[in-house]
C-alpha cells in the first residue's frame, strides 16, 4: 500500500517543476525582449524598416548582435539621425521639408521593391537633376531607410556620406559595371539636351550585366521619342514603360554580354553596323506617314505655282513629334546650288528646329557654288555629285534658268548614257565630275541616333538614287524627305511638255506613293 501522503508529495513536486518551467520561460523572454529592444526595431529584426510599414513596436536601433555568434550582422536599414555626424547637417536631413521628400522617395522605392526591380542588397547608384542635386542626398537616405544601405548618390554638391563628387554627363569615378541598379529620376536626362548620348553611355557602362536602370524623362511624349530614348541606350533592353506623373518611367535591364573574340565583346541588340539592306519601317513610324499632308496626286496644270504653294500645307515632323533624345541633328542638301538658295531661304528660316542646332551637308557638283561655302560656318561642302557608285560624270548646265523660264545659272544634272541629241544640244557647258555612292556615304555619316532631315533637288537623278536609298537600307537612317521630282511637265513660256525629262507626273507619284507606304516621311518639294 502506498502511505497516506504520497499524493501530496507528487503534487508539491510537480508544482515545483511547473514553476521552474515558467521561470525559465520568463527569463528567456525577457531576454529576448531585452536583445530586440537594445537593438533595432523588431520590424527591422524581420526585413520591414519602420518607414515601410509604418508603425514599430519599439522605437530604439542600432546594429543587431546575435547571442552565440560571436559577431555583427549588417543592420536592416538607417537613418538620416544616425548618418549625419555634423548637428547642423542632421537639422538640415530631419527638416520637415527634407523629411516630406524623404518619405515620398520612399514610396517610390519601395514600389520598385515590390515590383522586383530593385533588393535589399542591390549595389544602387542615384543620378540627381542639374538643378536639384540635393536630391541626391535624400533619395540616397529613402534608399538606405528601407534598407537598400549600399547606395551611393553623386552631384557637383558633396553630401558625404551620401553624394560623392560626379558629372553624370561625363565619366563618373566608378568601375565599370558597378551596380546592380541606377536611378535617374525627375527628367535629369533632360536637363542637358546636348549630352544625351553621353548620359546614356555612362548609365551603361557603370550597370552590370542584367543590373536595372530607371529613368525618368520629360520628353518621352510620343511613339517617336520613346522609341528615340530607347535608342540611346543601347547597352539595354527595355523590361517596361509606363507614365508616372509628368515622367514617363523607363526600365531598363542591361544585356548579358557575349564575346566577340579575343578581348571583344557586345551586348546583344545593341547598335549594328549601318551597312545592312534590312529596312523596314515600324508601324508607329507608319502611323506618323498617315499624318502627313496628302499627295497632289493629279497632275497640276501649273506646277510652279501648285507645289510651291503646296510647302504652307507640309506637317513637318519636328512639329507632331519631340526630337530631344536624338545624338545628332543633320540636315543635308542634296543638289543645294547656292548657300542663299534652299539652306537659308527655306531650312535655316522655315524649319522648325526646336531649338536644337543642326549639322548641315551641303551636296553641289556645279564649282560656280563651291567658293562661298568656304566661308560659311555649319556647313559642310562636299563638292561632288550624288550618285548610285564612286565614278567619274558627265555633267551638264543647261542654258541658263530652268524650264519654267527663270533666269540665273542654268540647272545642273548629270548627263546618262542613251539620251537623245536633241535633250543634249540644250545644255550649253558640259564637265567631268566625280560622282560617289550617296547611299554608302550616307550609311557612313549617319546613323538611327541621329536626326536626319534631307532635301533632294538633282534634276532627275531621283529616278537613280531613291532606289538605291531603297536598296540599301540607307532610306531608313533618314527622318524625312523632301523631294522634288522632275518630270516633262508643262512649261510656263509655252503650252508645251519639257523636253529635258523623260519621265511623267505619274512615275513620280509612283516614287512618293512606294516611300510613304514603307514608312518613309516623303514631302513633294518645287
Amino acid at each position: 500500500m502506498e502511505p497516506m501522503g504520497g499524493h501530496k508529495v507528487t503534487n508539491r513536486v510537480r508544482n515545483i517543476v511547473v514553476r521552474g518551467l515558467i521561470l525559465g520561460v520568463a527569463v528567456l523572454l525577457l531576454r529576448f525582449v531585452y536583445v530586440f529592444s537594445t537593438t533595432s526595431s523588431f520590424q527591422d529584426a524581420v526585413g520591414l524598416s519602420c518607414d515601410a510599414a509604418g508603425f514599430c513596436l519599439f522605437s530604439a536601433s542600432g546594429t543587431l548582435n546575435i547571442v552565440g555568434m560571436g559577431g555583427h550582422q549588417r543592420p536592416h536599414s538607417a537613418s538620416a539621425e544616425h548618418l549625419a555626424v555634423d548637428p547642423a547637417v542632421r537639422k538640415l536631413w530631419t527638416s520637415k521639408e527634407w523629411r516630406q521628400r524623404i518619405d515620398a522617395y520612399s514610396a517610390v522605392f519601395q514600389n520598385l521593391t515590390q515590383r522586383g526591380y530593385l533588393s535589399r542588397l542591390s549595389k544602387t547608384l542615384v543620378v540627381p537633376v542639374g538643378n536639384r542635386e540635393e536630391a541626391a542626398a535624400q533619395q540616397v537616405l529613402a534608399l538606405k531607410e528601407v534598407g537598400v544601405l549600399d547606395s551611393i548618390g553623386v552631384g557637383k554638391k558633396v553630401h558625404r556620406p551620401l553624394v560623392v563628387y560626379g558629372d553624370p554627363f561625363r565619366h563618373l569615378p566608378f568601375e565599370d559595371d558597378t551596380f546592380d541598379f541606377v536611378f535617374a529620376g525627375e527628367g535629369v536626362i533632360d536637363s542637358m539636351p546636348k549630352k544625351v548620348e553621353e548620359f546614356a553611355a555612362e548609365i551603361g557602362r557603370m550597370i552590370r550585366p542584367g543590373g536595372i536602370a530607371v529613368i525618368h524623362a520629360l520628353a518621352a511624349k510620343d511613339m517617336y521619342s520613346l522609341n528615340s530614348f530607347l535608342d540611346l541606350f543601347n547597352c539595354c533592353k527595355s523590361v517596361k514603360s509606363r507614365k508616372s506623373g509628368s515622367f514617363t518611367e523607363f526600365i531598363l535591364k542591361k544585356h548579358t554580354i557575349r564575346r566577340l573574340g579575343a578581348g571583344k565583346s557586345a551586348p546583344p541588340g545593341g547598335e549594328s553596323s549601318n551597312k545592312s539592306s534590312v529596312c523596314s519601317a515600324p508601324e508607329w513610324k507608319k502611323g506618323l506617314v498617315k499624318r502627313a499632308e496628302p499627295l497632289i496626286m493629279e497632275e497640276p496644270l501649273k506646277p510652279w505655282i501648285t507645289l510651291k504653294r503646296n510647302i504652307k500645307n507640309i506637317k513637318y515632323l519636328s512639329s507632331m513629334v519631340q526630337i530631344s533624345y536624338k545624338r545628332r541633328y543633320v540636315y543635308i542638301d542634296v543638289g543645294s546650288r547656292s548657300y542663299g538658295s534652299s539652306i537659308v531661304g527655306w531650312f535655316k528660316k522655315q524649319y522648325p528646329k526646336q531649338n536644337r542646332t543642326f549639322e548641315i551637308f551641303a551636296i553641289e557638283a556645279d564649282h560656280t557654288f563651291h567658293y562661298e561655302y568656304g566661308t560659311k560656318k555649319g556647313v559642310q561642302l562636299l563638292p561632288y555629285a550624288a550618285w548610285i557608285r564612286n565614278e567619274t560624270l558627265l555633267f551638264e548646265i543647261n542654258g541658263g534658268g530652268d524650264e519654267d523660264g527663270e533666269k540665273g545659272r542654268g540647272m545642273g544634272r548629270i548627263r546618262t548614257g542613251g539620251e537623245d541629241s536633241e535633250m543634249a544640244e540644250e545644255s550649253k557647258e558640259v564637265m567631268k565630275v566625280q560622282g560617289f555612292d550617296f547611299a554608302e556615304w550616307l550609311m557612313g555619316a549617319v546613323s538611327k541616333k541621329d536626326f536626319v532631315v534631307m532635301k533632294m533637288d538633282v534634276e532627275g537623278t531621283e529616278f537613280d538614287l531613291v532606289p538605291r536609298l531603297i536598296e540599301t537600307g540607307a532610306i531608313c537612317l533618314i527622318d524625312e524627305v523632301f523631294l522634288e521630282c522632275h518630270y516633262n511637265r508643262w512649261q510656263r513660256s509655252s503650252r508645251e511638255r519639257t523636253k529635258k525629262y523623260k519621265s511623267t507626273y505619274s512615275d513620280c507619284m509612283n516614287i512618293f506613293t512606294s516611300l510613304r507606304e514603307n514608312g518613309v516621311l516623303v514631302h513633294q518639294w518645287w
